[in-house]
């Protein structure tokens, strides 16, 4: 039970340093240098990791 738990966490906290990863590059990507690209990011990684503790709460993971 703890490591499904630890697991969990470690996917959740995954996807906002994968997507930071990707959105922290010193290379243009659409919305780069934008004031709409901070908030389509930010908005990407709250919405991908909610979705993600939402499922795993379900599934009784968390």
């Amino acid at each position: 039970m703890v490591t499904r738990k630890l697991a969990a966490w470690a996917a959740i906290i995954a996807i906002p340093t994968a997507l930071t990863g990707y959105f922290g590059q010193n290379l243009p990507y659409p919305g780069y240098e934008q004031w709409w690209g901070f908030v389509v990011s930010t908005a990407l990684i709250v919405v991908t990791a909610g979705g993600l503790y939402l499922y795993l709460k379900r599934r009784n993971w968390l």
